[in-house]
């Protein structure tokens, strides 16, 4: 029996994940709430009233500050309130106003020691999504990640070591899925209850995969390992949504290739 075994969604790119018990999908869109939000490095060139797809590192992102792992983060979109809790203190800040969003940005530029001139930005643009693969299509903008635990489990065997399913950021974790068939199956369907996903792109990892979520260390040299035991550095599956409804923890899920 294939299974959903987490869901969860980044509200704001780069920072922590917010598990979700269910949640509702609409077709042609992303996890709602997911990686709307991201802290610009200086000199990024985004504009948040002409949006474009902007390549990951001109985020604060864990490809370069590992840093961010040890950083837990709860952002609520309605009242815009960002919680941080690092080095056993936690600092609150109101993203709805720019006193408070400067004062975020600064905390955080300091607790990672950035090398920039100037602190990051806190920016939106809503639809726009911050995603990694938002470089590649508005499509690909709003698809949703898919990571097989048994593919994870089978990295573990081969490298002979724990390896976390956080380190991936995935928005769903599946289970009873064969090893690896979500590389060998693109163009998939994924049926889970009302809800339809197509399997659109291989998820080729990068070096933010080598910081462990749990020490904030880099311990793994997962894309290199990766490609070194398979040929490839995929690890998981980016789907789009064909048709819309609820999914929920627990929720079974049959495939159609």
């Amino acid at each position: 029996m294939i299974t959903i075994k987490r869901i969860q969604r980044f509200p704001i790119k780069g920072l922590s994940p917010e598990g979700l018990d269910n949640v509702t999908l609409h077709p042609g869109e992303g996890v709602p709430g997911d990686r709307m939000y991201g802290f610009a490095r200086h000199g990024s060139g985004f504009d948040p009233e002409n949006p474009k797809p902007l390549p990951k590192d001109r985020f604060v992102v864990l490809l370069n500050q590992a840093g961010l792992a040890g950083v837990h983060s709860t952002f609520s979109p309605d009242t815009s309130e960002l919680s941080v809790v690092a080095g056993g203190a936690k600092h609150v800040f109101d993203m709805s106003a720019k006193p408070g969003r400067d004062s975020a940005a600064a905390w955080l530029a300091d607790h990672l020691k950035l090398q920039d001139e100037i602190p990051p930005n806190f920016v939106s643009a809503a639809p726009h999504r911050f995603t990694d693969v938002s470089v590649v299509s508005p499509q690909m903008m709003n698809a949703i990640s898919i990571i097989n635990r048994a593919s994870v489990r089978d990295l573990e065997v081969r490298l002979g070591t724990k390896v976390d399913p956080a380190r991936f950021r995935g928005n769903l974790e599946l289970d009873g899925l064969p090893p690896w068939w979500e590389l060998e199956n693109i163009d998939a369907i994924l049926q889970m209850g009302d809800v339809k996903l197509q399997l659109i792109m291989r998820t080729k990892r990068c070096a933010a995969t080598e910081v462990n979520p749990t020490t904030a260390e880099r311990d793994l040299r997962l894309p290199y390992l990766l490609r070194k035991e398979l040929g490839h550095m995929d690890m998981g599956a980016y789907a789009q949504v064909i048709e819309g409804g609820i999914l929920q923890v627990g929720q079974t899920v049959t495939c159609d290739v």
